[in-house]
């Protein structure tokens, strides 16, 4: 008996081993060394949308691309593929690790009152850090960018492309006329705890319907939808880079960070970079496209001497076009609020740390390693809201059903939380933990994006002005309110559900419990960033002067020199973000090719009311 229990230790011993390793050194055959003097499109950026417009733009032999990537590859740590381990990328080499400058009006319990912004500096950019939801966001969304100008950019117009780019695995969705199969891009259902069943009883005894967030309509409850392939992450170098890594005309170059565009005569002709400490000018016959995401885009755009005039005098900067450049910068903000039950039914550091659920997903790619713990949704609108505000949802509350135990706050998701407050919350951690991740999601705060210095190495000034307009207290109150009447229901009342109180000795303890006034301050001590930073190469009409590229991403007085990112969206979808970012790099690749390749998915299309 004993022989046999030591054969099987050994086993799983060889079995987490062969599977369960952190960090791999890759040699990868499809990297260039050495880049032509010319390419016919130079893409900056190999993250969300970067790398599908390289991959489509490949589509036609005849052309050349270079994509240029300033991290490594996604192969060099084994952390990306597992979806629970999202928040270990965070702070290693293939995270730009950005912070805010000090806020004024928020992250009170936060290091020096700045938000830790992770970014992905690695193929697939930050679609290998985030926690994988896939939410296109309300038609309302579209529609509404449609109308402030952004022709060809309505629920009508992006909707074929969602649909292009998207292989639905969740089979109650295979004829939903919203969904498509066959796409690059997998999105399954995501969960493997009992806590989203409750969630969903919790919210029909509050009367809302369980809906589809990415078909009619968002408000209500929904199971979350995530792009994970059979147990992994699929970000786009998954989906759209390595299927095609082989073609000769794709040239991708890692490690390689973009310095400059090269700008004569108002018109792009190429890209000066550093690679290997040495200084490299490639050439575009065609044109330059920007997708380094709502940070590096507006840096890399005003370092070239295209943004705000002012600003690039300040730092001896020449312009070469005055444009509101890192302006309108928009981020979703999350609050939780962590509620303890009386079973041990979400996940936490002793699950974590078992063997069995890691043996479990090196064979199968089953359990809990193969979700990220966001396992469902409920959205809704506030009361007494603006009849003249689109249609769309304004708040959502994510359940994540990880413990925030003592083990998540010293190895989970970090949120630059200052010691003494870190120290004060683990007096309450709880291993029956489960987080309401309330979000809102049409703030009226918004900031800017500035140079530091002229030099490309130096972090820029990041400055959201978090919750400084009291529009995004009122919103995240409503949720919390919201939240307070999920748990009252039958469902959790059974379950012994409990706030965890976040109120230490200095910290709002001197502010009535439950007032208004106690959860502003609450909020504005703990409210982090969903890692949704978008809007700082706004999207409109030539004519409209807070837009820095056209509907066709073109950047205003620039010939051949384009933006397709998150930074172009008009404002914040009602929802995260990498989904509409994949769908602007689909559309963008249209754009640029002058073709049309979703004929098809319009006449699925004829099928809806929209």
């Amino acid at each position: 008996m004993i022989g046999k229990i030591a054969a099987v230790v050994v086993l799983f011993s060889i079995v987490l081993a062969f599977y369960w390793k952190e960090d791999n050194e890759v040699q990868d055959m499809f990297f260039i060394k050495e880049m032509n003097k010319t390419y016919d499109y130079i893409v900056v950026g190999a993250g969300s949308a970067g790398a599908v417009i390289a991959s489509r733009l490949s589509e036609d032999p005849n052309v050349n691309i270079l994509l240029v990537e300033a991290g490594g590859s996604e192969l060099e740590s084994d952390t990306f593929r597992v979806p629970l381990k999202a928040s270990l990328a965070q702070k290693t080499k293939h995270d730009w690790a950005y912070y805010t400058v000090p806020q004024k009006h928020s992250q009170k319990g936060m290091n020096e009152q700045r938000s830790f912004w992770p970014r992905g500096r690695v193929l697939g950019g930050t679609s290998n850090l985030n926690y994988m939801a896939f939410v296109r966001g309300s038609r309302h969304d579209y529609n509404q960018w449609e109308k402030e100008g952004c022709k060809g950019w309505s629920y009508k117009d992006v909707l074929p492309y969602f649909l292009k780019m998207e292989d639905i695995q969740i089979p109650s969705l295979y004829d939903s006329p919203y969904h498509s199969r066959g796409g690059y891009l997998t999105v399954s259902k995501s969960g493997d705890t009992p806590l989203p069943e409750l969630y969903r009883k919790a919210s029909e005894e509050l009367g809302y319907k369980t809906v589809d967030k990415n078909g009619e309509d968002q408000i209500g409850f929904s199971y979350m939808q995530s792009s994970i392939r059979n147990g992994e992450r699929c970000s786009t170098v998954k989906a759209y880079l390595r299927p095609v890594m082989n073609r000769p005309n794709l040239h991708i170059s890692i490690n390689t960070m973009a310095t400059k565009i090269l700008i004569e005569n108002k018109k792009a002709k190429g890209l000066e970079v550093i690679q290997n400490n040495r200084k490299i000018q490639v050439y575009a016959n065609k044109e330059v496209i920007l997708s380094g995401g709502a940070v590096n885009s507006p840096v890399l755009l005003m370092l070239s001497g295209v943004g705000p005039k002012d600003h690039l005098h300040e730092l001896g900067i020449p312009v070469v076009a005055d444009l509101p450049v890192g302006n309108n910068l928009q981020d979703h903000m999350m609050f939780h609020m962590k509620y303890n039950i009386n079973s041990s039914i979400s996940i936490n550091t002793q699950t974590l740390q078992a063997p069995i659920p890691k043996v479990q997903y090196a064979l199968s790619k089953t359990g809990i390693y193969s979700g990220s713990g966001l396992e469902s949704d409920l959205m809704d609108k506030i009361p007494n809201r603006d009849p003249a505000e689109p249609d769309y949802p304004d708040y959502q509350l994510t359940l994540f059903s990880v413990a925030q135990d003592e083990g998540f706050l010293d190895y989970g998701l970090d949120m630059n939380i200052k010691p003494e407050v870190t120290k004060f919350f683990k007096t309450r951690a709880k291993s029956n933990e489960f987080t309401h991740s309330l979000i809102g999601l049409h703030p009226k705060s918004s900031g800017t994006i500035r140079l530091q210095t002229t030099d490309p190495f130096d972090p820029p000034l990041i400055d959201p002005h978090y919750l400084e307009n009291p529009y995004d207290i009122k919103v995240m109150t409503a949720a919390i309110r919201k939240a307070q009447q999920l748990m009252n229901t039958k469902v959790f009342k059974q379950l012994g559900a409990t706030l965890t109180r976040r109120d230490f000795p200095g910290i709002c303890d001197k502010v009535k419990f439950d007032t208004d006034e106690y959860w502003e301050c609450l909020i504005r001590h703990f409210s982090v960033t969903v890692y949704h930073p978008v809007s700082t190469c706004r999207m409109g009409a030539v004519t409209d002067p807070s837009a820095v590229v056209d509907p066709e991403l073109r950047v205003k007085g620039i010939m051949n020199l384009r933006v397709a990112d998150a930074s172009i969206m008009r404002n914040e979808p009602s929802g995260n973000t990498n989904a509409p970012c994949i769908m602007i790099g689909e559309k963008a690749a249209d754009l640029i090719r002058g073709k049309d390749t979703v004929l098809d998915f319009r006449k699925q299309m004829a099928k809806l009311k929209l």
